[in-house]
C-alpha cells in the first residue's frame, strides 16, 4: 500500500460522514471478516519507576500518581494471567514492561524470552512492549515467538516533544526499524486528546503509511487523564475526545492501512455502546479485553462479550509466531 500524503489524509478525513464511514466499511469488508474482532489482553508485567518521562504515564518516576515500582514477575505467576485471559477468549496477549529500554544482554531480557517462550506455547499471539530495542534484542524476542512488538509514536513529529523530552520521535523510528529489519512485525498507533490538533493526529497516520511494511495493528487510544502526570496538570478541564473525530480517525486509518488491524484501545470505557458500535463500523476490528490496561481501568470483560453479543461480532481466532 503506497504512503498517503498530509493532503490525501486531510481529503479523506473530512468527506461528509457518511461517505467516509461506508468507505471505511467497503475497505474493511473487503480485506477482512466483517463479523471478527481481534481481543487482546494487556499485562504489566514489570509496573512503575520507569526514567522516561512521558507526559500521560502514570509508571514514570518522575510523576505524581502514586504507581510503585515492582520487580519483573515470574514467568508462572504471569502464565497464570495468560491462561486466564486464553479461557475468556482473548486470542492475543500483550505483555509491557517499564523501562527506558532493554539490552540482549540482561538477565531481565533472559527472563522475558523465557516467558515469550512459555506464552507463544499456550497457543497464544504475544506481543511485548519493552522500550527501546537493537536489533539484536528484535532478534532474539521474534526468536522466542513474538508475534508483534508494540511500540507507539503516540503523536505527530512535531508534537512529540510536547509529550515526551527524554527520547526524541527518531529513537521511536529506530526501534520500528530494528523491529522490521529482523522480521518481527510492528503494533504502533498513537494517543489522542492530548492537546493536539486534527492535524497533528493526520500527521501521526502519515509516518504510519509509510512503514514498510506497514503496521500489523494500530492501537488509537484516547487519554485517560491520571492525577499526578505532566498532561493531566496541562490539561485539568480535560474532556472526552469528540465521538465523531474518534470515528473519522478509525475510519481514515482503516482506508489508509486496509490490511492493517486498528484496534481500539484506552479510553473505551468512557464510550457508549453506541460509540463503540459506530467505531466497529468505521473499520475498527480489534479491541483490549480485560478489566485493566497497564494501570488504567478497561470495560467489564462480560460487559464486552454482552456488547460482541448484541452486534452480530464474533472473536478472531489466533495466529501464533513460527
Amino acid at each position: 500500500m503506497a504512503a498517503h500524503s498530509l493532503e490525501q489524509l486531510e481529503a479523506i478525513y473530512n468527506q461528509p460522514f457518511f461517505k467516509l464511514i461506508d468507505q471505511a466499511r467497503a475497505t474493511l469488508l473487503e480485506h477482512w471478516p466483517a463479523d471478527q474482532v481481534q481481543l487482546c489482553t494487556l499485562l504489566s508485567i514489570k509496573t512503575g519507576g520507569c526514567s522516561e518521562d512521558c507526559g500521560y504515564c502514570s509508571q514514570s518516576a518522575r510523576a505524581k500518581a502514586g504507581v510503585k515500582a515492582e520487580s519483573l514477575m515470574e514467568t508462572e505467576d504471569i502464565l497464570k494471567v495468560a491462561r486466564l485471559a486464553k479461557t475468556n477468549g482473548a486470542t492475543r496477549f500483550c505483555m509491557g514492561a517499564a523501562w527506558k529500554g532493554i539490552r540482549e544482554t540482561d538477565a531481565k531480557f533472559q527472563s522475558v524470552l523465557e516467558t515469550v517462550r512459555a506464552v507463544n506455547d499456550l497457543g497464544l499471539e504475544v506481543c511485548v512492549t519493552l522500550g527501546q530495542l537493537s536489533e539484536e534484542a528484535a532478534r532474539q524476542l521474534k526468536d522466542a515467538g513474538v508475534s508483534a512488538y508494540n511500540h507507539n509514536i503516540d503523536t505527530s513529529p512535531e508534537y512529540y516533544s510536547e509529550i515526551v523530552t527524554t527520547h526524541s520521535f527518531k529513537d521511536r523510528l529506530d526501534t520500528i526499524k530494528h523491529v522490521q529489519n529482523v522480521g518481527m512485525s510492528v503494533c504502533c498507533g498513537g494517543i489522542i486528546g492530548m492537546g493536539e490538533t486534527v492535524t497533528d493526529r493526520l500527521k501521526m497516520l502519515e509516518v504510519l503509511t509509510k512503514f514498510s511494511p506497514e503496521p500489523e495493528s494500530v492501537p488509537i487510544n484516547c487519554l485517560v487523564p491520571i492525577d499526578g502526570t505532566k498532561i493531566a496538570a496541562k490539561l485539568p478541564d480535560h474532556k472526552m475526545v469528540d465521538i465523531f473525530e474518534l470515528v473519522r480517525l478509525i475510519a481514515t486509518t482503516r482506508i489508509a492501512l486496509p490490511r492493517t488491524k486498528v484496534r481500539l484501545s484506552a479510553g473505551r470505557r468512557s464510550l457508549s455502546k453506541e460509540g463503540q458500535a459506530l467505531c466497529f463500523l468505521a473499520g475498527a476490528n480489534s479491541i483490549f479485553y480485560g478489566d485493566k490496561l497497564l494501570t488504567t481501568p478497561n470495560p467489564d470483560e462480560n460487559d464486552d462479550d454482552q456488547l460482541l453479543a448484541s452486534l452480530g461480532l464474533e472473536k478472531m481466532a489466533p495466529v501464533t509466531a513460527v
